[in-house]
């Protein structure tokens, strides 16, 4: 046998945030990329002897979203004739005796003004619907985490489709994105969209709590994050030296103590069902808080923590402090169960932990 012949490769697509797009080639070469073509914003066509990299290795962080490419049309659709009704046909052809549990098609420019590839995603999706046999699941938050969907990408470079359960693609969307509107009046700040989509992305792990749960929220000021659990009826115990947005006062359901996390002790006998940390300031003073905080959670308690980073200039430095708030937490019975960079994270990943 000679181990000098290389494995395999096989297409993918990962989707790497636009805000690591400086550090890009030293991710995509972690995953074993023999080859990478840009698509859209931040995805990238790869092929890789190691696609279980994409998921498993220390890189695996800085990628949103991945699936493998069982089929790719590279083609402007916007100039091409009857480019629906092809391209839902060969979907029905490759992937009808596959069973997905449903289908979502998605654009490669997410965020775009441009609504052209918005309308042929969704009209895609209404003519292959149409064509396949009736599937179990409508909605992207009906999926089984575990089961296979048929997720499609389109865009000014193509259609780019592929099976593979939410949970390995890390994500429920098409592309990964749960997009929330900030527009609205009583929006009090780009947190709430953040614990929001987080949220959603743990449908992914674990169901959601039921109403009523009892959240620890450190450092909430100014509210926006606090905002977003009362709106889905969940109580919170907010700590802040700074006070909350006035909009919150008297808001039932909310306990809210204008001091320092540090200085914050419950009351004897108080448990949590969750806590939330999303505080500034070095992430290893943060996670201590946490830490200390912790043994007040229920048992299998919940933890989101934002793990805020310097600004990323490479792979490693982020890496070693993921590593080390890891064995902190680790050490003190959390157990760290999933991870990924938010739409509205910046230069910060979302993890999340279970008490022991």
């Amino acid at each position: 046998m000679n181990d000098d012949i290389p494995p395999a490769s096989r297409p993918w697509l990962v989707r790497i945030p636009e805000i690591f797009a400086a550090i890009a080639q030293e991710i995509l070469r972690r995953f074993g990329a023999q080859t990478a073509t840009r698509l859209g914003l931040d995805f990238y066509s790869i092929k890789t002897g190691t696609p279980e990299a994409v998921r498993d290795s220390d890189a695996a962080k800085f990628a949103r979203w991945n699936l493998p490419l069982d089929h790719s049309w590279p083609c402007n659709p916007q100039k091409m004739d009857g480019f629906i009704e092809k391209a839902a046909q060969t979907l029905l052809t490759k992937f009808g005796a596959r069973n997905p549990q449903g289908i979502f098609v998605g654009t490669l420019n997410p965020t775009s003004p441009d609504k052209y590839y918005k309308g042929l995603a969704s009209n895609l999706r209404g003519r292959v619907l149409q064509l396949f046999p009736k599937l179990p699941v409508a909605t992207v938050e009906e999926q089984d985490p575990a089961a296979e969907t048929l997720f499609c990408l389109v865009g000014k470079e193509g259609l780019f489709c592929g099976m593979q359960s939410p949970r390995a693609c890390n994500g429920l969307y098409p592309g990964g994105s749960k997009f929330i509107d900030q527009d609205a009046p009583d929006t009090i700040s780009r947190a709430g969209a953040k614990i929001a989509e987080a949220l959603h992305y743990l449908l992914l792990h674990r169901p959601p709590l039921p109403e009523g749960g009892h959240w620890l929220e450190l450092g909430a000021c100014p509210g926006g994050m606090t905002s977003e659990l009362l709106a889905r009826r969940q109580r919170v115990t907010a700590i802040d030296r700074a006070p909350l947005d006035k909009r919150l006062s008297g808001r039932p359901g909310l306990k809210f103590h204008l001091e320092d996390v540090a200085a914050f002790e419950p009351r004897a006998g108080t448990t949590y069902d969750a806590l939330l940390c999303d505080m500034n300031g070095p992430p290893e003073e943060s996670i201590e808080q946490v830490i200390r905080l912790s043994k007040c959670l229920k048992p299998g308690g919940l933890v989101v923590f934002t793990l805020k980073v310097p600004r990323v200039e490479n792979v490693e430095e982020p890496e070693e402090l993921f590593r080390l708030i890891l064995s902190m937490a680790k050490a003190a019975g959390l157990k760290l169960f999933a991870q990924t960079h938010l739409t509205y994270n910046r230069h910060e990943f979302t993890l999340f932990f279970e008490a022991g």
